[in-house]
């Protein structure tokens, strides 16, 4: 070893040498490289575009040349633009332009032309250039302005210094590894040697193809398992939330809470979860992401099993993040939501044929409550610019009541159920409201990007903004909400399918408790007892497929799993009658229990057996925002059986097209559907779920969470160096 250490000092202290000269000079160029390519995008973004600003310039249309500077600001690390005239007044402006950056800047001696003006940050740099612009006969108009952000050349220096580290340390190693290399050749030989003669000389060419096909499969497992890497999963989610928020929490609000504490006969305390597509979606986000869910407190044993400031760690026995509680009084909630939200909103969104119903104290109650989720929002944050995602149509207010006490926050607002089309949307009298409310949010999210042109189109009709097609945004009070797609979807791998009995053992169950033969057909509907969900006209499609397909009598049943909801709105009460008096006149009709009616609540464990026990699940939503039970059915089928028929009313008919889509209206397209369904060779079945299975599994709930908080980190990352720019402006101004 010494001998070793006598040949390794040498040269591990030249390259101790070389690596810090090349060090420095690394850094030194990289630098001159990343300036000189900023001086390059600036020439480039102003080449394209400088006969047409010189033109507008020279009619002086302000508004044509702002639209031009518009679009060369399109360049994500292109901030604002301005044109400036020669004596330092601003012609024409971004919208974004800092009010505290003056045209005097560019026009200075200091820019020298197009050479950038650079502020160092202790968090990065920000640099202005000007690039003069004249007129065709070549009379001097101006210069353009260019505020850049310059945070990725401190990000690039850091790198290409990290990556010139790890060479030279490779280097370094490397010559270490060669010189005990040499001390240790004969033992080295000796080992080659004796492998060849245990191996019979792998190297011979009959051993070729062998060899040829192990390469093969070995570059098969490293191609599968960079694909689950990709894989958005409850790990790539935090990791998503480390890399772009740095671990912090997040805000939810929802007027739904995740899990109930209801007193049970016994005196006891039940852990219930909601009959809710919005708690299934959003739970398990919250479960990877950590952070605060604010929602209203409604079970009967819910105040004893919070603190005093209503709070509880959930969920049970995992304990990984916090539900806060808060508590409405009965008027409250009658009027908040029962009233405004679910007699006036829902029927005002979704096209089945509900009058809505909008009355001034009702909203009055909706105000309020918006105004106390809002003000505990704030109680709950820990920093000036926190991520709060605010849910549905029950907190449209809330966005812009969270803005004016928190700035700097970033609001991203998802509306779970349809937006209506600007015409039907104009008889909520306290539309403008709603809308300057939900504009209050940085972005604003539906499922389907239908949906965000009704919202769209609402905003231009009804309020003083200016819609910004090209980015799909609204600009209204000075501020910008961008407006965005986000199919919703369900957790996967789905836990409750992970834990349920077989396919086989589930079927067999569920036929037991029935009363069915082993050979019977079955067909299952999961839904609250809502007049949106098309249960009636299910019904009906059944009626139809047994009397126009005879064979299928006393062998098919279905089995509508129906959770009561909102019986305090009479609309609701009616359905509930009318559903069951519809369910007895189809089975005397047929002289069988042809329809199966279970209105109570179900637990996701009982749902799921259900749905792994059907030979087919039929959502036949009237309208429908995306619809989580036909992916719940989906998650279900592991055992690749089973058939999904869906209304094309829904927002998910238009990912999941290897489903029957129907018409729930057409009642004979229905039951030829169900038809279909019940003869469809397993093959068949086995081939439509399995591509189903893949959509769902890649297009999941922790992709549509990844996507929305990765949007809003990048929204929020440009509003802090707008923020920081400002603040040096401010100081500059101070000292000068």
């Amino acid at each position: 070893m010494p001998t070793t250490l006598r040949y390794a000092l040498p040269i591990l202290l030249g390259l101790a040498i070389l690596c810090a000269v090349s060090y420095l000079l690394v850094s030194s160029t990289s630098r001159s490289w990343f300036e000189e390519d900023v001086r390059l995008r600036a020439e480039l973004a102003l080449r394209g575009a400088r006969g047409a600003i010189a033109e507008a310039w020279g009619r002086g249309d302000r508004a044509a040349l702002a639209a031009l500077l518009t679009d060369i600001t399109s360049d994500e690390r292109i901030l604002a633009a301005a044109a400036c005239a020669p004596d330092g007044t601003t012609f024409a402006r971004t919208a974004d332009f800092p009010g505290a950056i003056g045209c005097r800047r560019f026009t200075s001696k200091s820019l020298g032309g197009s050479q950038p003006h650079i502020w160092n940050h202790a968090e990065g740099s920000v640099f202005l250039s000007a690039l003069p612009v004249a007129s065709p006969s070549g009379v001097a108009l101006g210069v353009v302005g260019l505020i850049h952000d310059m945070s990725y050349v401190d990000q690039r220096d850091a790198l290409t210094r990290k990556a010139a580290l790890g060479l030279f340390g490779a280097m370094a190693l490397g010559a270490l590894l060669l010189t005990s290399g040499i001390a240790r050749a004969s033992w080295r030989r000796f080992r080659v040697e004796l492998r060849s003669l245990i191996k019979g000389e792998p190297q011979r060419p009959e051993f070729h193809p062998l060899l040829q096909d192990v390469r093969e499969l070995a570059l098969q497992l490293a191609a599968e398992t960079r694909t689950n890497e990709r894989a958005w999963t409850p790990q790539r989610l935090r990791q998503v939330l480390h890399d772009h928020l740095q671990g912090e929490r997040v805000i939810m609000v929802a007027n739904r809470e995740p899990y109930i504490h209801e007193r049970d006969p016994n005196g006891g305390v039940r852990v219930l979860h909601p009959a809710s597509g919005l708690v299934t979606a959003l739970e398990p986000v919250m479960r990877a992401c950590s952070g605060v869910w604010i929602a209203h407190g409604s079970g009967s044993a819910d105040r004893e099993s919070s603190d005093r400031h209503g709070r509880v760690r959930v969920p049970p026995g995992e304990e990984s993040y916090t539900v806060r509680r808060i508590w409405l009084s009965r008027e409250e909630e009658q009027g908040y939501y029962y009233g405004f939200a679910n007699e006036g909103l829902w029927p005002l969104c979704h096209i089945a044929h509900a009058r809505p119903s909008f009355r001034e104290a009702d909203y009055e109650h909706y105000r309020r409550v918006n105004q106390r989720f809002a003000e505990t929002v704030c109680e709950e944050v820990d920093r000036e610019d926190p991520i709060i995602l605010v849910q549905d149509y029950h907190f449209a207010l809330a966005p812009r009541l969270i803005r004016e006490r928190l700035p700097r926050a970033t609001i991203l607002t998802f509306w779970h159920i349809p937006w209506p089309n600007a015409e039907r949307f104009g008889i909520c009298p306290f539309r403008e409201e709603l809308l300057e409310g939900l504009l209050g949010s940085s972005i604003v999210g539906f499922h389907v990007q239908g949906h965000c042109n009704n919202f769209l189109e609402s905003v231009d009709r009804y309020l003083e903004a200016r819609v910004d097609r090209e980015r799909i945004a609204v600009v209204h009070g000075g501020e910008t909400a961008l407006v965005r797609p986000y199919p919703i979807s369900i957790e996967w791998p789905n836990s409750w399918a992970q834990h349920a009995p077989p396919p086989a053992q589930c079927r067999a169950q569920v036929l037991e408790e029935l009363g069915l033969d082993k050979d019977a057909l079955l067909g299952v509907g999961v839904d609250r007892l809502d007049y949106t969900k098309g249960i009636e006209e299910r019904l009906l499609a059944v009626e139809q497929l047994l009397l126009r397909f005879p064979q299928f009598r006393r062998r098919f049943a279905f089995v509508q799993l129906a959770a009561p909801s909102r019986t305090a709105i009479e609309r609701y009460r009616e359905l509930n009658d009318a559903v069951e008096q519809l369910a007895s006149r189809i089975n005397e009709r047929f002289g069988y229990r042809a329809i199966i009616l279970q209105r109570q609540h179900h637990e996701p464990p009982r749902v799921f057996q259900y749905l792994r026990a059907a030979d087919l699940c039929y959502v036949s939503s009237l309208h429908d925002g995306m619809n989580l039970v036909a992916k719940e059915f989906i998650a279900a089928r592991d055992d690749e059986r089973g058939v999904l028929l869906l209304s094309q009313f829904t927002g998910a008919a238009r990912e999941l097209s290897e489903a029957l889509i129907v018409n729930p209206y057409d009642l004979r397209e229905a039951s030829d559907a169900l038809a279909a369904a019940l003869t469809m060779s397993t093959r068949e079945q086995a081939e439509r779920m399995r591509a189903l299975r893949a959509l769902v599994s890649e297009l999941n709930v922790y992709r549509w969470a990844g996507r929305m908080l990765t949007d809003a980190a990048r929204l929020r990352q440009r509003d802090r160096l707008s923020h920081r720019l400002e603040n040096g402006l401010s100081t500059i101004e101070g000292v000068a």
